[in-house]
């Protein structure tokens, strides 16, 4: 089977498995929005979604071996797609029209980038200099993002995703130059830029666990932009990857990028106020959820209409 069509296939389940995580990752923020994120570690729920994230990380570590950065990142933002009939389901409700719309552009807008960034197996790797240049200027970001201040939501997103796509990177460096067998397995490289993937990676699983506090569609897909741009950057710039088709592949890929980022934005905004259904289990259980959007005191009294006389005041 050719490489590429096995790195898509691996990132569709990874992006499945991030999706389920980003759901169960939001309720759990939205049970307890003034927790603090190492309260949750005592959570069997936390957990299941650090299993789930780490699944997805693991599937998306290989699907880097086979395919190259602008391959693999930009199918991450089907995580944002699978998420939306899920966070429905969780939510009890259907799908918008607007959110089919927004699933639409972005499947469109990625199916324009794929065929402009089909490539050969990455074989570029970063050296330590690079490494440590990449990482430093990405901790700086992070630190300015993730500052007191307004909108935190949006920009603890957006973090989230500089530190995934710039752990993507630096796993290919790692997958690559440990199977090359041109060197050591364990060599100061693989070691070092291992330890900085680890870093990067939880400090992206934190950062969005206190983004999914204002919710899923927003701060998702913050997270799904800013992902595959850190990575296609690094990709571009420092690996060698190249669009395929020349000035028109280019064109392609920026015409791509537009739908799929005006898919995003549209995801975003279109998931309507959750409804709740009697009938179904999963909203019913919902309802009676502290702190739930869609709870309601069941005896709330009435507010008084001066004039309507009850039975009482006659």
């Amino acid at each position: 089977m050719n490489a590429v069509l096995i790195a898509v296939a691996l990132s569709l389940v990874s992006a499945v498995a991030y999706a389920a995580a980003a759901v169960a990752q939001e309720r759990l923020a939205s049970r307890s929005p003034g927790a603090r994120t190492t309260g949750l570690l005592g959570s069997g729920a936390w957990w299941w979604s650090v299993g789930l994230n780490a699944s997805a990380a693991l599937l998306h570590v290989v699907a880097l071996r086979y395919g190259p950065l602008t391959v693999v990142q930009p199918l991450g933002a089907l995580t944002l797609v699978a998420a939306v009939p899920m966070g429905a389901r969780m939510a009890g409700r259907r799908v918008s029209a607007g959110e089919w719309k927004g699933t639409a552009l972005t499947l469109l807008g990625l199916g324009a980038i794929l065929v402009t960034a089909s490539g050969p197996a990455p074989d570029g790797v970063l050296s330590v200099p690079e490494a440590l240049a990449v990482a430093g200027a990405t901790a700086a970001l992070i630190g300015v993002l993730s500052r007191p201040g307004t909108r935190p939501g949006l920009r603890h997103a957006s973090a989230s995703g500089l530190a995934s796509g710039v752990a993507s990177a630096l796993t290919q460096t790692v997958t690559v130059a440990a199977t090359d067998r041109s060197g050591p397995v364990l060599s100061v490289q693989v070691v070092g830029v291992a330890l900085l993937v680890a870093a990067f990676a939880a400090g992206g699983l934190l950062l969005s666990q206190t983004a999914y506090r204002g919710g899923l569609g927003g701060p998702l897909a913050m997270v799904t932009l800013a992902n595959p741009l850190a990575a296609a950057v690094i990709g571009l710039s420092l690996l060698g990857e190249r669009l395929q088709g020349g000035p028109a592949g280019v064109l392609l890929a920026l015409a791509g990028s537009g739908l799929a980022a005006w898919g995003v934005v549209l995801l975003s905004r279109a998931a309507p106020a959750a409804a709740v259904d009697d009938d179904h289990p999963v909203a019913a259980v919902l309802a009676l959820e502290p702190g739930s959007a869609t709870a309601e005191p069941a005896l709330a009294p009435r507010p008084h209409d001066p004039g309507r006389l009850t039975t009482a005041t006659r």
